[in-house]
């Protein structure tokens, strides 16, 4: 019921001015143990990744880059909070505006373009912070580091992580970042989960626990580039797949104010991309590899669909700009019994 109060209030301002408003709202929340939700529901515990979750219902990566409100987002009654993503070194992302709301189709671009303040200041967040809940991390490369050396940033992040973090997403499909989706290739997943499954192994024994490892994959593949990331994540015996990340398609909004904004188009238009490319996925794997679906999450029966396409779990984001905590109430009743 507040934050429908607060939402004019919040949509009359610059979109990342917002945005920064809200984390900070829910850093002195958090500071003062002040409650940020009432009548969450607790949902019905699952097990994903040999991770007992409380809930299907999870917060996906890019609201809290920085890991400064963990304890705040949680309250609002996710199963687990993803954070990041984050590189190894800080960066201010891209040139500001580059954040924008499309209210007529529940719709965002965003060209941030991985801004954070490095891995060093997230791991010093989640050290002070009190959440006991699954957290995963999710990391990524520094924009000036070449694509041929993008192994080497992926691993600087997770070295750094992996004793903190309940499981670890590597994102290589963000279209902000110049040729990340080149990652997305044969040899490229190759020359990159190899690396990152031998790290992680060697980091399992150096910390007796073993974190689970996941892909954040893109909206934008065709059948033949699903096909080569599920044997891929076969081969590498990754844990997890995310679908999806954001759309570079404009398929819906091309008319509306914003909607030739470059960067990922998020929200209720990317939902039938990300889906059927969840559903794709989740045939050429077979169900051997648990899926967490994201994109275009905006009630309930958005987030029980993604289920019904192959997810085990279930993240959402722009859905919570425009719905607020109702719909993590929502999402989470409607995926009660599945």
């Amino acid at each position: 019921m507040l934050y429908e109060f607060a939402r004019p209030f919040l949509f009359a301002l610059d979109a990342e001015t917002a945005h920064d408003l809200t984390l900070a709202s829910l850093r002195t929340a958090q500071a003062l143990h002040l409650p940020v939700a009432c009548a969450v529901s607790a949902g019905k515990p699952v097990r994903v990744m040999g991770l007992d979750f409380p809930n299907r219902i999870g917060l996906a990566a890019g609201l809290d880059k920085n890991g400064e409100c963990i304890e705040g987002l949680a309250a609002l009654g996710f199963g687990h909070v993803e954070i990041g993503t984050v590189t190894p070194r800080p960066q201010p992302g891209n040139p500001k505006p580059r954040l924008f709301r499309l209210p007529l189709r529940q719709a965002i671009i965003n060209r941030m373009g991985f801004n954070n303040h490095g891995v060093d200041a997230l791991v010093a967040n989640v050290r002070r912070s009190a959440y006991k809940g699954i957290l995963g991390i999710n990391i990524g490369k520094n924009f000036d580091t070449p694509i041929e050396r993008a192994v080497d940033d992926y691993l600087a992040c997770l070295r750094k992580v992996y004793p903190h973090a309940g499981y670890v997403t590597a994102n290589i499909s963000s279209p902000n970042t110049s040729n990340l989706r080149q990652l997305q290739g044969a040899a490229e997943l190759d020359g990159l989960l190899g690396p990152l499954k031998q790290e992680q192994e060697a980091l399992a024994q150096q910390h007796g626990r073993h974190v689970p490892l996941a892909l954040k994959i893109a909206p934008d593949l065709d059948g033949t580039q699903i096909q080569v990331i599920a044997d891929a994540l076969r081969r590498h015996r990754i844990e997890a797949a995310i679908a999806t990340n954001t759309t570079i398609s404009r398929e819906g909004v091309e008319h509306l104010a914003h909607g030739d904004e470059a960067g990922g188009l998020s929200g209720e238009p990317v939902f039938d991309k990300s889906t059927t490319v969840l559903g794709a996925l989740s045939r050429a794997l077979g169900n051997e590899i648990p899926l967490i679906g994201v994109g275009g999450v905006m009630n309930g029966n958005s987030a029980r669909t993604k289920l019904e396409a192959g997810a085990q779990l279930v993240q959402l984001y722009t859905g919570l700009i425009y719905r607020g905590p109702a719909l993590v109430r929502e999402a989470i009743e409607a995926t009660r019994d599945f």
